[in-house]
């Protein structure tokens, strides 16, 4: 087996759309607790349409860690569902953020 595909990548990125009650219960902040205690990178925003967006890159292992949270959000939410792609690595380096 070549070591092109026995290594694992050194960093994932992740699109996550988070539908259900997730506006207007601190889900963002929530978001963003998790993501920085990881040292996780990306953003979380609001979507019009009321879900709510984000994108978070780090290591595969930490990136999988973090996920879970996302289906269970803060007391007052109630998510229906989590849809995530992998989507190409941008090597961010910023701290994870709210966006408006």
């Amino acid at each position: 087996m070549s070591d092109e595909f026995s290594q694992a990548p050194d960093v994932v990125r992740a699109h996550v759309v988070v539908h259900g009650t997730v506006q207007g219960v601190a889900f963002r902040a929530y978001v963003r607790h998790h993501a920085q205690r990881l040292n996780l990178h990306g953003w979380v925003k609001n979507l019009p349409s009321g879900q709510v967006e984000l994108e978070v890159e780090g290591g595969p292992d930490v990136v999988n860690v973090f996920l879970p949270f996302l289906h269970d959000g803060p007391s007052l939410a109630h998510v229906e569902r989590v849809d995530v792609n992998w989507v190409a690595v941008m090597h961010d380096v910023t701290p994870f953020e709210i966006r408006r």
